[in-house]
Formats: structure tokens, C-alpha cells, sequence
């Protein structure tokens, strides 16, 4: 029944379609459709990306001339399919967007991705890593990360580190963390490091501490975890903390995710040292960095600190702003998938990065951070570059000829 009622949704999308230009036709408002979980557990990544989005705009709107541009936000409410299949089919057929962009979470994307297929219309996604999402769509590009690209080569430095031999995992149970969980273990593995165990945590309303308890008990030299950031972050860290898992030898090794910039005020006494693979630092010394979180502290307060988030939708808005300057307005849905492929941004916070033509995932440097006190505040200092990062997924599972 339910494979029934979807196929009867792609057939009214795609008659609704055929009601639309075959031909792009210029227009003077481009609309961009933003899906988002503006409200549940990821609701202040969400709002980092908003802000990342708004900040954009601003800085750079005058650039489009005489285009308008118009934002349509949809709230997803956290990790909900269905909703964000419904929010994007409303927005392709009624609002008729010419893009979409946001999708905080990999289940969401992926229940859209059969929509954008049908209907031909371009996403830029700003945050969901699962690798394997990009090929579910030949209309979909990254411009955040994917959980290989920073769990891999953490997992590979781990293993080379004096006295780290055996390790855990904790992640949270959703395709990323199973992504995350496999990266890690494989980099670790290959160089002559021991997996222990592996747990898996829900992906609403976790309580950590059982769950890092028993790896304590356990005593492993090393703990790699994924949480998918926000308000999960700060407590997961709390729970390493207050189980006192570094004084028991436990050397914490996670994801960036787990350590955003803006949480970092919210997580305590934190023990120092703990280390993360990320393409992003707000405490980063490059000049784009500095300039970016400068105009940030002016734009939302002198408090207000970017995150990796802040910076996937940064760039998602630069990718975006990209094809409609180049098009002149008049979006051509072929013409954009064009113009992302290979698309370059020399001018990013997190460093140069490009969207790789063959694969639509983004190449950039990922950074070793280590967590320590800079003026006071805990901050995520890095500390080694590994240059130009492509997704090993990508190159591990080639695609069947």
C-alpha cells in the first residue's frame, strides 16, 4: 500500500510538471526553497545555517543586479522523511522553485532525492554527509563534508599515535554515524589498531551516559564518536566529562561534529586535548576566516560564534549565487548541474575547495584540531592539514559500470 501511495505522488508531481516551461524562461525572482529543522534537536545548527545563509545574501545580494531573490524556508522538524518529502513536492509544484537547498539531515534528502529526479530540479545540500546520498540524484551537490572525508584519515592518525591500540566506537544509529562508524574502524584497522566494539545510540533524545560507561568499562585506549552535533554535542560531551573517561586513559577522538564552535561555551569544563578531524575552526587564522567571523560578530553580536554548519550554507549560498549570476536569472536546470561541476571558491573560510565534476562532492583540506583554551574559551585549534580531501567512499565503492 505504501509503495503505492508513492508512486501515485511521483505521478501527480510529474503531471504538475508538465504544466511548467520545457524550456527555462527568464525570470526577474529566482526562488530557492530552504528545508531545515528549524524546530527539535538540531534547531540551533539549523539556525546557524540560517544565519549563514542571511549573512551571505547580505554581503553579497547587490551582485545579482536586478534578479530578485526570494527564500522560501520549510521547517522539517528534525529527522522526518515524510515532512521533508512533502515540504519539497509543495515547494517544486506550487511554489515552483528553481532550487533547493538546506537539508540538515541525511533521511530527509534522501526521501526528497526521488522528487528532484523526476521533477529536474537542482539542491544544493549544505550539511547531509551519508556518501552514498550524491547517487541517489543526478541533480544533487555537496558543499559541506562527508563522514568519510573526516573519519577516515582520524581513523589512520589515530592508530599512529603512541599507545593507541584498541579503540571503540559510539555513534548516533542513522546512516552518517554508520558511515562515520565504518571510516573511522577502517582507517584505524589498516594501521595496525583493534576495534573493541562498536554502539550505536538513538538518534532521538539519547542518554549517553549508559552507553559511555560501558565503554570505560570496557578500557580502551581510544573512543571515536559521532553525535550529529547541536544540543546532542554539548551532551555527549558532558557525559565524557563527568564519567571521567580521560583520567581513566580513555583518549576521546571524534568527528567535528561533535565539537561545534557555538556549542562550545555550553559544554563546561571540557578536558583539554581532545582531538578532531574537521574542514572548519572558527579559531582558524586564514585570513578569509578572520574576516568572515569578524562580519559575523558585527552582523549577530560580539558573543556569536560560526560554526562548521554556518559555513556549509556559507558556501552552499556562494554555489548558489554562482549559477544565477552566470545564468543572468534564468535558471536552466541542465546549465546549473554544469556549472557546479568543477565549480571552484578560492574565497571560502574553510580554505579552497571545489565540486569534484565526476562524483558532485565537494574536495577540500580536512584539518586535525586539537580542543584548548585560547584567551580563555575553549576552542578548536588546528594543528595539521591534510590537503584537498576527496570522499575515499567515493573512491572504496566505484559505481557499476
Amino acid at each position: 500500500m505504501h509503495k503505492r501511495k508513492s508512486l501515485f505522488g511521483l505521478s501527480c508531481l510529474a503531471a504538475a510538471m508538465l504544466a511548467l516551461p520545457l524550456t527555462a524562461s527568464g525570470a526577474e525572482t529566482v526562488k530557492i526553497g530552504v528545508i531545515l529543522a528549524y524546530s527539535g534537536q538540531a534547531a540551533a545548527s539549523a539556525e546557524q545555517m540560517d544565519k549563514g545563509i542571511r549573512l551571505y545574501v547580505k554581503q553579497h545580494e547587490k551582485e545579482l543586479g536586478d534578479i530578485k531573490l526570494e527564500l522560501i524556508r520549510r521547517d522539517s522538524t528534525g529527522p522526518n522523511p515524510e515532512t521533508a518529502r512533502r515540504l519539497a513536492q509543495e515547494l517544486i509544484t506550487r511554489d515552483k522553485v528553481n532550487l533547493l537547498t538546506g537539508f540538515y539531515f541525511t533521511p530527509n534528502i534522501n526521501a526528497v532525492a526521488p522528487l528532484v529526479s523526476e521533477a529536474k530540479i537542482p539542491v544544493v545540500i549544505m550539511n547531509a554527509a551519508t556518501s552514498a546520498t550524491i547517487r541517489m540524484s543526478p541533480y544533487l551537490v555537496r558543499t559541506s563534508m562527508t563522514l568519510w572525508q573526516q573519519s577516515y584519515p582520524l581513523g589512520q592518525w589515530a592508530a599512529k599515535q603512541p599507545g593507541i591500540k584498541k579503540a571503540y566506537t559510539a555513534v548516533t544509529d542513522f546512516a552518517p554515524g554508520h558511515d562515520a562508524e565504518a571510516a573511522f574502524a577502517k582507517g584505524f584497522t589498516e594501521n595496525g589498531g583493534q576495534i573493541l566494539g562498536q554502539i550505536r545510540m538513538p538518534i532521538k533524545n539519547p542518554d549517553f551516559i549508559p552507553f559511555l560507561q560501558r565503554i570505560k568499562d570496557e578500557k580502551p585506549d581510544a573512543l571515536f564518536i559521532f553525535v550529529p552535533g547541536s544540543k546532542d554535542a554539548t551532551a555527549v560531551m558532558k557525559a565524557y566529562t563527568e564519567l571521567g573517561l580521560q583520567q581513566a586513559g580513555v583518549h576521546l577522538y571524534a568527528a567535528g561534529d561533535c565539537v561545534p564552535d557555538d556549542e562550545l561555551p555550553n559544554m563546561g569544563e571540557v578536558p583539554p586535548g581532545v582531538v578532531t578531524m574537521s574542514f572548519y575552526s572558527a579559531a582558524a587564522t586564514r585570513p578569509a576566516n578572520v574576516a568572515f567571523v569578524d562580519a559575523w560578530k558585527k552582523e549577530y553580536g560580539p558573543d556569536a560564534t560560526p560554526s562548521p554548519f554556518a559555513v556549509n550554507a556559507y558556501d552552499g549560498m556562494a554555489a548558489v549565487f554562482h549559477v544565477i549570476k552566470e545564468q543572468k536569472g534564468i535558471i536552466d536546470t541542465d546549465k546549473t548541474m554544469a556549472l557546479l561541476k568543477g565549480w571552484k571558491n578560492d574565497a571560502s573560510p574553510r580554505g579552497p575547495f571545489l565540486i569534484d565534476p565526476d562524483t558532485r562532492e565537494i574536495v577540500q583540506n580536512m584539518y586535525l584540531r586539537r580542543l584548548e583554551k585560547l584567551n580563555g574559551k575553549l576552542a578548536n585549534v588546528e594543528f595539521e592539514t591534510i590537503p584537498m580531501i576527496k570522499d575515499p567512499w567515493q573512491r572504496l565503492n566505484p559505481p557499476p559500470q
